[in-house]
Parts: C-alpha cells; sequence; structure tokens
C-alpha cells in the first residue's frame, strides 16, 4: 500500500476511535449521576470521568458560575471530559440575588457557551440563599434571571431549590411551577414539593454519595424522566 493511502486509513481509524469514544452509551432505566464543583476535586484532583460513566451514570451537574466574579476552575476541564466519556452535562449558576439578575444571566450564559452543545442538559439556576432580602424581592430577582437566560439560550432553565428554603424565603410562591424543578431532599423518600410543583425533574437525594471516579464524597440525583429520555433532553 502506497505511504499516502496508509496515512489516510489511519487517519481515518483514529477519526472514527475518536467519534465512537465521543458516543453516550445507552441510557439506564433509572438514570442517576452526581453533581460536582471545586469541592470534589480535592487538591486539584481531576474527576475520572470515565469511571463515573462506567459505574453508571448517565449525566452530571457541574458548577459553572457564581454571582459575577467566579467561575469554577474545574469547569471547562471537566466538561470536555464529560463529553468524552458520553456523560450527559448539566451547567448550574449559584445566584447572588443581591447583584444584577440580567448581568448574572449574561455571564452564565457566556461561560456555558449557550448550554445548546451535543450533550447538554437544559440551563441550572441554583437558588438556595436570600441574602436577608424579602420574599418579594427574590421573587422578582428570580423572574428576570429566569427570562434572561431563556432569551439568551433559547432553553427553559430548571430550578434548583430546597423544601424550607422555597417555603420561607420564596413565601412558598406558585409563580414558577411551569419550570423544571430540581429538588434537594435528603430523605429516603419525597415528601409534598414546595411551590405548587406536582412533580420533579430531578432529585437531589444525598449529599454523602461515592462514586468511582471521583475523590470526594459527592451529591447525588435521580432523573425522574418528566422531561423524555435524557439522551434526547442532552441534545444527543
Amino acid at each position: 500500500m502506497k505511504r499516502s493511502s496508509l496515512l489516510r486509513t489511519a487517519a481515518s481509524v483514529v477519526l472514527a476511535t475518536a467519534l465512537a469514544c465521543a458516543l453516550p452509551a445507552a441510557a439506564s432505566a433509572d438514570p442517576h449521576g452526581p453533581d460536582v464543583s471545586s469541592w470534589q476535586h480535592i487538591d486539584g484532583t481531576k474527576i475520572d470521568w470515565h469511571a463515573v460513566r462506567e459505574s453508571g451514570h448517565d449525566f452530571a451537574m457541574v458548577k459553572a458560575t457564581e454571582g459575577l466574579n467566579y467561575v469554577n476552575p474545574f469547569f471547562v476541564q471537566d466538561s470536555l471530559v464529560m463529553r468524552v466519556a458520553g456523560v450527559a452535562r448539566g451547567a448550574y449558576h449559584y445566584a447572588d440575588v443581591r447583584l444584577s439578575p440580567e448581568a448574572q444571566g449574561a455571564y452564565y450564559s457566556t461561560v456555558v457557551l449557550g448550554i445548546n452543545g451535543q450533550g447538554d442538559l437544559p440551563p441550572v439556576l441554583d437558588l438556595e440563599d436570600s441574602r436577608g432580602l424579602p420574599p418579594a424581592q427574590v421573587i422578582d430577582w428570580t423572574h428576570r434571571y429566569l427570562n434572561t437566560v431563556q432569551a439568551l439560550t433559547g432553553r427553559q432553565p430548571i430550578i434548583y431549590t430546597y423544601p424550607n428554603f422555597w417555603r420561607t424565603a420564596m413565601a412558598d410562591t406558585h409563580e414558577f411551577s411551569q419550570y423544571p424543578l430540581w429538588i434537594a431532599d435528603y430523605n429516603d423518600s419525597l415528601g409534598p414539593l414546595p411551590g405548587g410543583w406536582s412533580h420533579w425533574m430531578f432529585w437531589q437525594f444525598t449529599d454523602n454519595g461515592r462514586i468511582p471516579g471521583i475523590a470526594a464524597p459527592t451529591d447525588v440525583n435521580n432523573y425522574s424522566g418528566s422531561g423524555g429520555d435524557i439522551r434526547k433532553l442532552a441534545r444527543w
């Protein structure tokens, strides 16, 4: 075989192998996965996302941004390897309700590149600290942030919260029940949902899970299937 033919053949094999590695494996019947931030990177340790996927975890949520001046230093690294490993990626913004919701929405949407690539779950707002502000002010902030992110990404955001926060800091408002819910509740079963929600999309059921490939304890979540097949929700 001529050298040029050999090179073309070798290049084709490399490309085919890379594409095969990037394709997600079939999702499990009960999709579940961790959510991580810099805290899971003990002393800079990398997360082995291939080991996470091989242990049966179909997706993961990764902290992207907080406020207006923080980007998770491991966000890009984790995002790239997750995609290669076939782990669907959710990216969340930790809200600082003292600062402009429009600016934070734009900041987050820019960092996550619109969260519209293959393997990307919808954008997520992590809302769990009112910073001492009254419910009416936090509710207004939340509307403005969600509207900004949806306008910039073209995708309806998911709201992450926990029952007691919503019932107190948000006065148990029902104004957001049309948004998908990611609920944090560390009990064996979920009680009544807050805010007029009738169902959840993701349930964070522990903050002390141990998953192969992640050195530190981590939150672990179930996916209810309410958004359809997890691979379709992630645009794979």
